[in-house]
């Protein structure tokens, strides 16, 4: 760095003394992009007005600290910058000044219709992200009311020592948002480059509208397609797979698929069966072409077994018990016994059947990423599916089940342990039953 160049942070102007935060709509520079003084760094808009944020300086970018749809607090940088302006030594932000209050609008078609993305030959995961509440619930704390029954017993049975709970005010739409925050972070992209979101869930924020049309609210996405779907644990599996059509069939370039899950509410304390097993938490995955980078899809297995109809169950819709009308129960119930089977037959099945459909020989899989339902059910399953359990990867010790934003979430941990090349299997069964797995080359 020449001996006159320095770096500094800077931070958006508040738009009034009461404003805590902004949002960047759309950034005007990336990173190493050089910039001169007056020139708009991005487009934002806060509760009082949109506005560009101009620099108060020339320089050139170091790193850029939000993504465009983030909730900014006016106190955070938002970008770092080298320059050599003498005057930015002893630079102080800007006060809050005011300016005019931006009318709000219904979103307008775009002024330039892009050309439709060119069909591509094969897919991949850019990135993965994932988001688990800060609340630890340990076994002991949810054994002090059932005195007959030890916190290790729990882990014996279900090889879960401690799971994360949301805070309350928590929505699935914000452990969503958080999940695919980093998962854009990591990708590189901006985030106006994401042409779709599907998101998986059993527990959306409310019956209607969709929680993926929350999620594109706060992302500043609004006129891509987003639409739910509910394949219960398999829900990311299939999301997917649903996301590679997309891409494939030239509809879209890159997709976020976002699996959540908040069941924290929806347990009743006197059911053994189901109350020590779930956690909450999401995960998220741009998909897009495959270039030479990022996880290659090699091969997609999805199914069901309607044998499995009642096996897990619940009744009321949304992620919080409602007022009951009538006898309606609203809880998670299982039947434990015949999910046990029921599970075990399918998780095992699955793996014979996606190396068969992938050409992989057993002693090829790196990794098994099941999704983390239940210890006995993995262990059970991996004697029957030909892979040897060392492989199966899992953390449902201390995250819990967290049903479709459990697979994610694995990856994510398992991801600094990862190799190019490695080959990894993704599987689950969930309520219904649902089956999926997919085939990654890393």
């Amino acid at each position: 760095m020449d001996a006159g160049v320095f770096r500094l942070s800077l931070y958006l102007p508040a738009q009034g003394a009461s404003e805590t935060e902004a949002t960047i709509i759309e950034w005007h520079v990336a990173e190493g992009d050089r910039f001169e003084q007056g020139q708009s760094l991005a487009q934002v808009d806060s509760a009082k007005s949109v506005f560009e944020f101009e620099s108060p300086c020339r320089g050139r970018v170091i790193r850029r600290l939000f993504v465009e749809g983030e909730a900014i607090p006016i106190n955070k940088p938002v970008l770092e910058i080298e320059t050599d302006d003498p005057a930015m030594r002893d630079w102080i932000p800007p006060a809050p000044a005011a300016l005019p209050a931006a009318s709000p609008a219904l979103p307008q078609p775009a002024d330039e219709v892009l050309p439709l993305p060119r069909t591509a030959q094969s897919c991949a995961l850019l990135a993965v992200g994932g988001y688990l509440p800060r609340r630890v619930v340990t076994n002991e704390e949810l054994v002090e009311h059932l005195p007959h029954i030890s916190a290790d017993y729990v882990e014996q049975v279900t090889g879960i020592r401690e799971r994360r709970w949301a805070a309350p005010g928590e929505r699935p739409s914000d452990m969503a948002y958080a999940a695919a925050l980093e998962a854009i972070r990591k990708s590189g992209l901006a985030t106006k480059q994401i042409d779709a979101i599907i998101l998986a869930t059993t527990t959306p924020d409310v019956a209607m509208p969709a929680t993926a049309a929350f999620l594109q609210d706060r992302l500043n996405l609004p006129t891509i397609p987003a639409f739910d779907l509910n394949a219960a644990c398999s829900g990311w599996l299939f999301a997917l797979e649903m996301a590679r059509g997309m891409i494939l069939s030239g509809t879209a370039r890159h997709v976020l698929a976002v699996g959540v899950d908040m069941q924290s509410y929806l347990l009743d304390k006197t059911d053994e069966s189901a109350y020590f097993i779930f956690g909450d938490g999401a995960g998220a995955a741009i998909v897009g072409a495959y270039e030479g980078s990022g996880a290659k899809i090699v091969r997609t297995v999805l199914g069901g077994d309607s044998r499995g109809l009642h096996l897990a169950r619940r009744n009321t819709p949304g992620y919080a018990p409602i007022n009951a009308i009538g006898q309606i129960d609203p809880w998670i119930r299982l039947d434990g016994p015949a999910l046990f089977r029921g599970a075990v037959e399918n998780f095992a099945s699955l793996v014979r059947e996606s190396l068969i459909r992938s050409g992989w020989a057993p002693d090829e899989v790196r990794w098994v990423i099941p999704h983390q339902a239940n210890g006995r059910i993995l262990r059970a399953a991996a004697k029957r599916s030909g892979v040897p359990f060392e492989r199966f990867f899992l953390n449902m010790g201390h995250v819990g089940n967290t049903s479709s934003a459990s697979i994610p979430l694995a990856i994510v941990e398992l991801e600094p342990r990862l190799q190019p090349g490695d080959r990894l299997l993704l599987c689950s069964v969930g309520a219904g039953l649902t089956t999926a797995a997919v085939c990654l080359e890393w």
